[in-house]
This record gives structure tokens, sequence and C-alpha cells, in this order.
């Protein structure tokens, strides 16, 4: 007894090893997977966070070109190099960048803004509508339905840049297509770039062409998911056309449409070389829009880093929110995202 006794007394206290950490379980679970993301994470914070970060810190100070230099340098009549100390160097403003540009003091953000929602409702709405009649059209049998599948997909695979060129010509004044067959019916030649509305059209129609193809691939892939029973069986019902595209159709495409009406929203919202290229803002500024105008802030005149970077935080926000309402729009409506 004495030696049981003895050997439980110099025995060490159980001690109970404290559970992993949540992480750690992960971690031990996963770790192939946590290994594979890494290289990506690494990626997304050289080329996304960290200028996303400068972005939002230069948005908070006055920097611009003329006061970014610590040392302003010039070359005296020797041809050496003189350096003074910059006497106005670039500082933390605070929020006197956002509260110059809500107001109006600096550029013109509301009228800007404006025919940014103005160009992004009516392309996207032009975009899906279109696109939604030739997926229908495609999704049917018909002869050269391949063909025609090629060709309208090809206005997506011509660079941005070259269909904004070939469509600045095709408006042109006095060299254009557009004009050519106006004064072939009879009818004087307009000035596309004169006024706001037909500048701002020229844009759309160029938009439309670069983005209906898209759209159309999208609902078209949506459409083939649709089981054919359902048809069938409407068909067999004496159900329309009309009737079926309504009751089976878009009910089947929801999910496709909610995804592609953000997505076009958000690409067409910061859709920069086409206002850059084919208006090129005209008349006088009339047709700029956000990203056109953080643009000329950043990169024309006297270069102001911070404007544009302000510019830049307010066109975020302004998708983040819309992102936002948008899928709480859906979760009402039972569509999960």
């Amino acid at each position: 007894m004495r030696t049981v006794t003895a050997a439980a007394a110099s025995a060490p206290p159980d001690r109970r090893t404290a559970p992993p950490s949540r992480l750690r379980r992960s971690w031990d679970r996963n770790w192939y997977a946590w290994a594979m993301v890494l290289p990506v994470v690494i990626v997304l914070a050289v080329l996304i966070f960290y200028p996303l970060g400068r972005g939002i810190w230069l948005s908070f100070t006055n920097l611009n070109e003329a006061n970014q230099a610590a040392e302003i340098c010039t070359k005296s009549i020797t041809g050496s190099q003189v350096c003074d100390e910059n006497p106005n160097p670039w500082e933390y403003a605070g929020l006197d960048n956002y509260v110059r540009v809500l107001t109006g003091q600096v550029g013109q953000f509301w009228e800007w803004t404006g025919i940014t929602l103005i160009w992004t409702f009516v392309g996207v709405a032009c975009h899906y509508g279109l696109g939604l009649g030739l997926a229908v059209m495609l999704n049917r049998p018909m002869r050269g339905r391949g063909l025609y599948r090629v060709l309208l997909v090809l206005p997506w695979a011509v660079p941005a840049f070259v269909s904004a060129f070939a469509w600045k010509f095709i408006f042109n004044e006095r060299f254009g297509l557009v004009n050519s067959v106006l004064a072939a019916f009879g009818i004087d030649p307009v000035s596309w770039f004169a006024d706001r509305w037909t500048s701002l059209f020229t844009a759309i129609v160029t938009n439309v062409w670069l983005g209906v193809p898209f759209m159309m691939v999208a609902l078209l892939g949506g459409m083939q998911t649709i089981p054919g029973e359902l048809y069938e069986a409407a068909e067999i019902d004496g159900a329309s056309p009309w009737q079926r595209f309504r009751a089976i159709t878009l009910p089947g495409l929801r999910p496709t449409s909610m995804t592609v009406i953000l997505l076009g929203t958000i690409w067409t919202f910061n859709l920069f070389p086409i206002i850059f290229l084919v208006t090129e803002g005209e008349p006088a500024g009339q047709t700029e829009i956000l990203v056109t105008g953080a643009y000329r802030a950043g990169f024309e005149g006297i270069r102001n880093y911070s404007l544009a970077s302000t510019y830049g935080v307010l066109i975020l926000s302004i998708l983040l929110v819309f992102s936002v309402f948008y899928r709480r729009a859906l979760r009402k409506q039972g569509e999960v995202w």
C-alpha cells in the first residue's frame, strides 16, 4: 500500500492539453488548400490591395505634380544642378478633397455622375434586351446557327480601342458612313459630336456593339440549362410561345440574369475607353463620366493625384452601395447570392 501511494504521489499531475485553435484545426485539415491559395493572395495583395490602400490614403492628401518632390532642382548658368527644398511639400489634408469635389469647388462631380448613370442604365438595358433577343433566336434549331453565333461574338473579340476608333469614324461629320446614308436620303449631315445628347448617343451605340455579345453568350448558356421537358409540357397544355417565354424562360434565366446585370453595370460604369476615344468628352466636357474625369484630373494639366484618387474612392463607394442594395433585393426575391 505504501509503495502504490508513493508511486501515485511521485507521478506528475494529469494536465489536459488545450484544444487547438480553430485556425490551427483548419490548417491541419486543409493545409494543401491554403498552400494553393497563398500565391493568389500574394498576387492580389501586390496588384490590388496595396494600390487600393495607397489610393485611399492619397485621397486624404494634397499630392500633385507640383508638390510631389521634396526638392526642386534647376540648372544654373554654368550647367550645374542646384536643388532647393520644396517650399510647399505635399501633406495630409483630411477630408478637404471630398468636400471640394462634393460641393463643386473642383470638377463637376454631380453632372458627371448624372451622365454616368444615364450612360450605364441605357447601356445595360440595351445589352440585356438585345442579348436576350439574340439568345432566344440562337437557342432555336435553325440553319447556319453555328455561323451566326460566331459572327455575333466577333465584336466581343475585337479590342475595345479598335471598335472605338471605327465607330468614331462612322459618325464623322464629313466622311462618316452614317452621314453618307443620311445624305443619300436628302437629309443634312449631323454634327454628332457638337451636341451633348447626340455625342452621348454615339458612345452608347459603340458600347452596345461591344457589350451585347457577352450578354448574349451568358444568357444563351443559361437557356441551355433549362430542362426541355418544361417547354414540351407547356406546349402540350396549349401555351403560346410568349407564355412559354414568360413562364419558363425568364424565371429559368433569373440567376444568370441577376449576375450578368450586376457585372454589366459595374463594367459599363467604369468603361473608360469608349467615352475617352469616341466622344473625347465633347462638346466641352459635357459627355464626361466619372472615370474619364478622374483620368483628366490625374494625367492632364497639373496632375492632381490626390484629386484623381478621391474620384476613384467615390466611384468605388457608389458601386459598393449599389452592390449591397442589389444583393438585398435578390435575397428578398428568394435568390441566394
